[in-house]
């Protein structure tokens, strides 16, 4: 059981004493089995506790988690091979935004995802997960590579935002989100696109329009971070527990509004418990929604994928 953060302490309090239990056991060659089990029964009761009534901010922590699951590791878990392709053909080659051909249960797919690093080198390698124009016009170049040869597309959101650096806006940022949000509307192949952790602004919504919308059940989708939200309307971050509920970002919200199509179940106390079965659930939803999606017409799809995204943010007042 990894055990990070505050909300967590009554977990690591009786994983504590169920290590200890097994200590005496061992040193004093006693039977302790009945206590080792009770405790562990009352470990589990306390996990479900936890877990299921998390708040907004908790699962936005859980999300940020630094050992959860990020694209390339799903895509070695779930793909019997993947090619990484690389470049925009005109700036260069991101390292926030990975994309290439995978075989997912026998079909080819075009993948692509935001990805993260796992220690500081890796980090600053892959820009924290932001990308940079580059990035989505490379996106959108092996979407349209995808189109040419009738493949299917899944993207993985996964992003604390687009690159917000001077040279990014100078390079056309905001041109290349809203390329990406119009080509992507009229592209005719099936797009599935999954928030595996965070889904934050335009940077998430760059690779983020597709047939079927999903998230996992601990990531967030927001205009904007809790923390950002936090210092505009307070002018401090102390509030961010308090903004995190205020922008009903958490994917229970997102689908009881009807901004998204469906949550994914993640393991008990989140993906990174268990990243293998994180996996297979995923790609069991996966297969199950391009092989529904491979029977449409696509035409069809295109048409009710405009109009699912148009009807996003209508009021209609009696």
């Amino acid at each position: 059981m990894k055990i990070t953060f505050d909300f967590e302490k009554p977990l690591a309090e009786l994983q504590g004493q169920i290590e200890k239990v097994k200590q005496v056991e061992e040193k004093n060659k006693l039977d302790m089995s009945a206590t080792v089990a009770e405790l562990e029964a009352k470990m589990e009761t306390t996990k479900k506790e936890i877990y299921t009534n998390l708040t907004g901010w908790q699962k936005v922590q859980i999300s940020r988690h630094p050992e959860r699951p990020y694209t390339l590791q799903y895509l070695e878990l779930m793909c019997d091979d993947f090619i990484e392709l690389h470049g925009d053909r005109t700036v260069g080659d991101d390292k926030a935004i990975i994309g290439g051909f995978g075989t997912l249960n026998g079909q080819t797919v075009m993948f692509i995802g935001h990805q993260k690093g796992r220690n500081t080198k890796e980090r600053q390698y892959r820009n924290f997960g932001m990308a940079n124009p580059e990035g989505y016009r490379k996106a959108l170049r092996l979407m349209k590579m995808a189109e040419k040869f009738g493949k299917p597309v899944v993207t993985l959101i996964d992003t604390p935002g687009a690159f917000p650096g001077l040279e990014a806006e100078e390079r056309g940022q905001g041109e290349a989100i809203a390329r990406n949000l119009l080509e992507m509307a009229v592209l005719k192949v099936p797009v599935i696109c999954v928030v595996i952790g965070e889904g934050a602004s335009g940077g998430a919504l760059g690779i983020g329009i597709g047939d079927r919308v999903l998230m996992l059940d601990n990531s967030w989708y927001s205009v904007i971070s809790p923390e950002n939200c936090s210092t505009i309307l307070f002018k401090t971050w102390e509030q961010k527990e308090r903004a995190a509920e205020m922008l009903k970002l958490t994917s229970t919200e997102m689908l009881k509004n009807n901004l998204i199509d469906g949550v994914i179940k993640e393991p008990l106390g989140g993906a990174h418990q268990d990243p293998v079965a994180m996996a297979a659930i995923l790609k069991k939803q996966l297969i199950k929604d391009l092989k529904n999606l491979g029977e449409r017409n696509v035409d069809e799809l295109v048409a009710e994928r405009i109009e699912k995204f148009c009807n996003m943010g209508v009021v209609e007042e009696d």
